[in-house]
């Protein structure tokens, strides 16, 4: 039966949460979370499940040059474009049990309770599986939607090589996904990616569901300082040409300048190596990188500039030399508006609390919203912990969302009869 305008439409959370758990299973952690690099055997493994679960639905399965899977339930009327919910199987190498898959199949439980409820709907849902989100193991990230988005070219994708020497190409064909679909031929009614925050402000906030309006843009810049070996006992502190003061010295920078872009803007460095990294030698070389992100393009191209020209300015008053090299970027992201507001009345309609937020992570959407309407849902986890064996989110976080995404699907896709 069609529900009645108004009607609490709802997913099976049960069903939801044991897939879930299911998946969980493949590429096992070592403390309880998940290795499912991209291309490995366990890839190709949740691959395996997740297709079995979408024929299972009465679905049918494209697959296209990058290995990226495409669900899809038929819609009423054969000239609608589809309305594509997707997300990512791969993890981190101590990944958890939730990034990524839960968007994914969240997707599939939205089709399996239209299945239930015998509802049609005039455009048809595809359920998407991009390749290579993560990046742990091929960078970049979002590998698969970015040569989709025409960011890059499938050639570069596939020269992209982990840290064995083996290249994405090669890997795709091992697994046996590699697919014969042109990448991007397909066109998009509407993108929906339902996806872990990876942040603490949706608990702290106590919200069952974040409305994401933006994706933060971002900038990676490797810095590579060069001073001089010398030893850090003997020389005299007015004799050297040190890179790790410089080094600390920018980080200090990093910091004062997103504080100074506050609100919504954040910067840091996760990534050292020193040369040769002795305990009494001062460095002859420290390359790290700078990562820096806001919502808003003028204040992200604007903490560049700064932190560029004073990281300059320290190192010549340090003797250091200094290059810089952007070695990441995407710029911010803002999501549909209309699909926003689906979002958001849905939550309403469903009695859900609810706040605005903007994405820090980057994901497959960032790239989608060039080809397509988009918008993110964001479901809280614990902590904000993500990219973490420990992530974890509750059963009711994830059906809540996954009514959400069930309910503005269905809006978009439009119920037939």
């Amino acid at each position: 039966m069609v529900a009645a305008p108004g009607e609490n439409l709802r997913v099976n959370g049960d069903r939801l949460w044991d897939s879930l758990m299911d998946m969980a299973k493949v590429g096992p952690g070592i403390a309880g979370g998940n290795n499912r690099q991209t291309l490995t055997d366990f890839d190709k493994e949740g691959r395996s499940l997740f297709k079995s679960w979408c024929d299972a639905a009465g679905m049918t399965m494209g697959v296209d040059k990058m290995g990226t899977m495409f669900a899809t339930r038929p819609g009423t009327d054969p000239d609608a474009l589809p309305v594509y919910i997707g997300s990512h199987l791969d993890t981190q190498p101590t990944g958890g049990k939730f990034d990524g898959v839960l968007g994914v199949l969240a997707g599939l439980e939205v089709v399996r309770s239209l299945n239930d409820l015998g509802i049609e709907t005039k455009h048809p849902i595809v359920v998407t599986n991009w390749t290579n989100e993560e990046g742990a193991r091929f960078a970049p990230a979002m590998l698969a939607s970015g040569v989709f988005a025409g960011v890059h070219s499938l050639d570069y994708a596939y020269e992209r090589k982990d840290p064995d020497g083996k290249s994405f190409g090669e890997e795709l064909k091992r697994i046996g996904w590699l697919g014969d679909e042109e990448v991007g031929a397909r066109r998009m009614h509407a993108y929906f990616e339902y996806h872990i925050e990876q942040g603490p402000i949706l608990e702290a906030e106590n919200k069952q569901i974040g409305v994401v309006t933006h994706g933060q843009g971002l900038w990676w810049l490797e810095f590579t300082l060069t001073g001089r070996e010398a030893h850090t006992g003997s020389t005299p502190m007015t004799m050297r040409v040190n890179a790790g003061l410089a080094m600390g010295r920018i980080l200090e920078c990093v910091q004062t300048v997103a504080m100074d872009n506050q609100p919504g803007c954040v910067g840091g460095v996760g990534q050292v190596f020193f040369s040769p990294n002795s305990r009494n030698v001062l460095p002859g070389k420290v390359v790290f990188t700078v990562d820096i992100r806001s919502p808003d393009q003028a204040k992200l191209d604007g903490m560049r500039a700064r932190i560029e020209k004073e990281a300059a300015d320290i190192c010549e008053k340090l003797g250091v030399g200094c290059s810089v090299e952007a070695v990441g970027h995407f710029d911010p992201v803002p999501f549909d508006p209309k699909l926003v507001a689906s979002v958001r009345k849905a939550a309403d309609d469903l009695g859900y609390s609810h706040m605005d937020i903007i994405s820090g992570a980057g994901h497959d959407a960032c790239w989608t919203a060039k080809v397509a309407p988009t918008v993110m849902i964001f479901c809280p986890c614990v902590g904000g912990l993500s990219h973490n064996e420990a992530e974890d989110i509750s059963k009711e976080w994830a059906s809540a969302g996954a009514d959400v995404l069930l309910r503005a699907v269905l809006e978009t896709a439009e119920i037939s009869g």
